[in-house]
């Protein structure tokens, strides 16, 4: 493998894992934030319960983030520090702000939540509110994040001096288009992550629900509910959300969007929607094709007219704006990505609204049978498959680029990394993900087993008691 083959390798196999819980944990805070607030208006200790419950897991998954984000920002330095000195002057004052605000205010207000659950002094509108500021928190560290990933996409309010792009205008970088479209999808995937991880985990416990007492499973029941209604919001949302993205790249990045749709030639007025196909990446063209009339007019358009460029009009007019090169990116990855992340987005969408309906008081089938328990269940997995896909499709589909129309691949890499480093460096953060991955699974499962209704003793990630850390018998 080449350096630059390998440095990319390793962007993959970091954000990725990275962004496993990333919509994670904004998505489980929010739930976990309704459910507070509902014991806070009811006065029910079943919601309490609930809220330290999923406040557990929440947790665990905010604690894998950060490591995970440190490592993103090692591999970015090790193997991408030619890219770094492009845009750091770019990117410097929205991270920044990222991390002496939001991430401050996330992880400040968190721990203010996690530790004042028994102290009088605190009533329980304020400790509610701290875990509301700590999805805001999450909300604003996701907004600065995204804002700098949207230059990416669509550069604005810069100039390139001395071989480095410096920013002109800080209000043209937060109201770039290209950023509300992104953070408007991101949040509403997190959104409807949250929900299913909820409904999904739950429904995996009641599927042993003889092993259950009746306040446990009540209390599983209950978060069923809580987590479809939310997946329900969050996946009509992210519908909307998605829609507004893809017309827009029809004109941004024209050639990411005809390689999500497979097209190599222009689709011709009606376009017609290629259902499955397969490319020859080689020979630039498509091998077969199934393809239905007027459907990607009515999805790029919203009317039964309306042409699409291919990918050989794109590339010819990348070719005549920045040069002989080749632009194609990698076609088959992105086609079929997008139709994974799509299709799960919709599974995402069925299952939630069916979940509601077999859950409703008339007639709440659902906890009965299991195979309505094992589909809520095995959805789980879903918004990870959503997600991954989707931002494979986002980053591989501005191939050549790191900086969309700017800064190349083969510019970014850092001149003085080797292939011997990136394989032993590749190979070590494999091996770390994997334990950390092996170590979150484990104790989900764990906190999973042990369910709501289980009081622990001394202290614990959710709070369930207040101990003196210092006192020698606190462990």
């Amino acid at each position: 493998m080449t350096i630059e083959t390998l440095a990319r390798l390793q962007f993959a196999i970091t954000t990725i894992f990275h962004f496993f819980f990333v919509p994670f944990t904004i998505g489980t805070a929010l739930v976990v934030a309704i459910m507070e607030t509902c014991y806070v208006v009811t006065n029910k200790e079943e919601y309490k319960k609930l809220t330290k419950f999923w406040g557990n897991i929440m947790l665990l998954s905010f604690a894998v983030g950060v490591v995970t984000g440190i490592i993103q920002e090692f591999q970015f330095g090790m193997n991408w520090s030619d890219y770094s000195r492009f845009v750091g002057d770019i990117f410097g004052a929205p991270l920044a702000v990222e991390a002496l605000f939001a991430f401050f205010m996330e992880s400040t207000f968190l721990g203010l939540w996690m530790f004042t659950w028994e102290n009088k002094k605190i009533s329980k509108k304020l400790h509610a509110a701290f875990i509301w500021l700590v999805v805001f928190g999450s909300l604003m560290s996701a907004m600065w994040i995204l804002i700098a990933n949207s230059f990416m996409q669509h550069p604005v309010g810069y100039e390139v001096v001395n071989g480095r792009a410096q920013m002109t205008d800080f209000g043209a970088l937060i109201t770039n288009p290209q950023f509300i479209y992104e953070y408007s999808h991101v949040i509403t995937g997190a959104i409807t992550m949250g929900g299913i991880l909820v409904a999904g985990m739950s429904a995996f416990r009641l599927l042993k629900k003889d092993s259950l007492t009746e306040t446990t499973q009540a209390l599983y029941k209950k978060s069923i509910r809580i987590g479809l209604i939310v997946s329900l919001i969050g996946s009509i949302s992210v519908l909307g959300a998605g829609d507004a993205q893809m017309q827009a790249l029809i004109e941004d990045q024209p050639m990411k969007f005809a390689a999500m749709e497979g097209d190599y030639e222009d689709s011709g007025d009606p376009a017609a929607w290629t259902v499955l196909a397969w490319a020859d990446e080689a020979k630039h063209k498509q091998v077969f094709g199934v393809k239905i009339p007027y459907m990607l007019s009515i999805l790029s358009y919203h009317k039964l007219s309306g042409s699409v460029k291919g990918m050989d009009t794109a590339n010819e007019e990348l070719i005549a704006q920045y040069g002989d090169r080749n632009y194609f990116p990698m076609v088959n990855l992105l086609f079929y990505g997008f139709r994974i992340m799509a299709g799960f987005g919709t599974l995402m969408l069925l299952v939630s609204a069916l979940g509601l309906f077999w859950t409703r008081k008339k007639n709440p089938v659902l906890y009965e049978k299991k195979w309505m328990l094992w589909l809520v269940a095995l959805t789980t997995f879903a918004p990870f498959l959503a997600n991954t896909f989707g931002w494979v499709v986002a980053e591989q589909g501005r191939y050549p680029w790191t900086v969309y129309g700017l800064f190349t691949i083969e510019q970014s890499v850092s001149p003085n990394v080797s292939v011997a480093s990136l394989t032993i460096s590749n190979i070590v953060y494999f091996i770390l993900f994997t334990g950390l991955a092996t170590t979150m699974v484990k104790l989900v499962i764990r906190e999973l087993q042990h369910g709501p209704d289980y009081q622990h003793e001394g202290l614990h990630i959710g709070g369930y008691s207040s101990v003196d850390a210092f006192n020698k018998e606190a462990f």
